[in-house]
């Protein structure tokens, strides 16, 4: 169900990104994002609420796969996974199937994309869950320029320009 690692290079972010700035960006390329992802997928909400007697917990990305026939929870982390990110998903898998699944739908799976995993720790997180989970790194490849790599360009153009007006 779920590649190792997703291809984000189609994203263009600054290189100090964060989660929020990293969903949105997603969320803005979702088409991109679906390809990726592979067929079947549908898009459902970001930040997507789930009400429990007065809390409301968010789920990072929430797709409904047209094949398998079930909802398919996204945590998108910006750090290497950790263990506890498992309980986090499980969690709000179980709320999903609770609240949202309908009769006829599959189980809802959850999937975490982070930067990195230790694939060790990965295997024995997973396997400590009664929810189906993946865990999954993602590669970003294009970043914004910096304030100060932008000042460094200008600065050099200033001095080629600099250069040819002397000759």
């Amino acid at each position: 169900m779920t590649k190792d690692p997703y291809n984000f290079n189609f994203l263009t972010i600054d290189k100090q990104y964060d989660e929020a700035l990293l969903k949105e960006a997603l969320v803005d390329n979702v088409i991109k994002l679906l390809m990726e992802f592979g067929r079947g997928f549908a898009f459902v909400g970001k930040e997507y609420p789930l009400p429990i007697e007065g809390v409301t917990e968010r789920i990072d990305l929430l797709f409904y796969n047209l094949w398998m026939h079930c909802y398919v929870v996204v945590e998108v982390k910006v750090k290497p996974f950790e263990s506890r990110d498992i309980g986090q998903t499980a969690t709000y898998v179980a709320i999903a199937d609770d609240l949202i699944r309908r009769e006829g739908d599959n189980k809802t799976i959850g999937l975490i994309i982070c930067k990195s995993k230790n694939n060790v720790l990965a295997k024995y997180a997973v396997g400590t869950s009664k929810e189906p989970i993946g865990i999954s790194e993602y590669e970003l490849s294009h970043f914004l320029p910096s304030p100060k790599e932008i000042e460094q360009k200008l600065s050099e153009q200033d001095d080629i320009n600099q250069e040819g007006q002397k000759t």
